[in-house]
């Protein structure tokens, strides 16, 4: 820890005391304990992460500090976002063996190194950055063990997980979703999964976040009507096909509530397939659904892999840059041992559920 990092932190948290009360959260091989000045906002973290509390002894501890937004006076950098994303969302600024990263839109800040992990400014107005905050400790920890991050959505089926991955708007947390009415199937991770070898099987983790999803998911499926009122659900029913799916606001998909309990697997498991989503609303053509070698189709790979963000330290204290290449080989020495199919033509949520699971077994 420097004088830096130190003077960094007291900034954000100001005179802020916190709580006497932890929230203790148990993930798959790592404990969190999270403090902070509201008492409000960690009741709601304890219910988010309601699948996940614990108690005791914790590896790592954050600190979500309730307050106006903090003006640090720092240079920071815009981070370059993925193609096809629009405006500005994160910048920042890095200092020896830590990162503070600025969100532009709502004006939260957040101070990540091995010393100090802090999120100051409007905590319970944005809350769900403080949740990916949260889960971001997760993922380092997850990396630092070597698991690759890829840009997908995945359930268990019998305890063997299906990852389903796609280019932006492709449908993957839709086809989750429409997956998990089969008996048998359990909620695993919906936009971040992270795949590793693992005593000589390919296994796949997931991430302790509700999917989000748009209004179009939600108006194409009966099981989530709840989730938007009737009378703005009807509205909604009655745009354009295309002008529906454009739309991007996102509603919590609570799947404890909407699905029942038991449907949430908080374990890593053995991966039994991948299926890439290349499919369009504009193809005429019948779904069609083939195994593919993603070592020969380097346009299906991308769509699986997924940047570690501006969050993302390693072992050795290094941060992410937004130029780093992806490291292809790595990805691929792992799907090799997987089916991974692709599936394309026209959009047909209910027959590639039932596709899938057929060729899963």
């Amino acid at each position: 820890m420097s004088i830096e990092q130190q003077a960094l932190a007291d900034r954000l948290t100001g005179e802020h005391a916190p709580v006497p009360d932890t929230l203790v959260l148990a993930l798959d091989g790592l404990r969190i304990g999270v403090r902070s000045n509201s008492g409000t906002l960690l009741a709601r973290l304890a219910e988010y992460f309601a699948q996940v509390v614990s108690a005791g002894a914790v590896d790592i501890e954050l600190l979500a500090i309730e307050s106006e937004p903090v003006a640090l006076g720092l240079d920071y950098v815009d981070w370059r976002r993925e193609a096809g994303k629009r405006g500005r969302k994160d910048s920042c600024f890095d200092l020896p063996g830590a990162r503070v990263i600025h969100k532009v839109r709502t004006g939260m800040t957040f101070l990540q190194s091995d010393a100090f992990r802090i999120a100051a400014g409007p905590c319970l107005a944005n809350d769900n950055q403080v949740i990916n905050f949260i889960n971001n400790q997760y993922m380092n920890w997850l990396q630092q063990q070597g698991w690759l991050n890829c840009h997908a959505a995945a359930l268990t089926v019998n305890g063997r997980a299906l990852a389903m991955a796609g280019f932006s708007g492709g449908g993957k947390s839709t086809l989750m979703l429409h997956m998990l009415e089969q008996q048998g199937t359990a909620f695993l991770s919906n936009d971040r999964l992270f795949i590793s070898q693992q005593q000589g099987q390919i296994c796949a983790a997931g991430i302790p976040k509700l999917p989000r999803i748009n209004p179009g998911t939600i108006v194409n499926n009966p099981r989530l009507h709840t989730l938007i009122p009737p009378l703005e659900r009807a509205e909604l029913a009655r745009l354009p096909t295309d002008q529906l799916w454009e739309l991007e606001q996102k509603y919590d998909a609570d799947i404890s509530r909407l699905y029942g309990p038991g449907r949430i697997d908080t374990h890593s498991r053995p991966l039994a397939a991948f299926m890439v989503l290349n499919w369009s609303r504009t193809s005429d053509q019948p779904l069609q659904v083939e195994r593919v070698d993603p070592g020969r189709r380097p346009d299906l790979l991308a769509a699986i892999m997924k940047s570690p963000g501006p969050f993302y330290q390693n072992s050795e204290g290094q941060f992410q840059t937004d130029t780093r290449m992806f490291d292809e080989a790595a990805y691929l020495r792992l799907l090799e041992q997987v089916p991974v199919y692709e599936a394309r033509g026209g959009i047909d949520f209910n027959a590639l559920s039932s596709r899938y699971l057929e060729l899963a077994g």
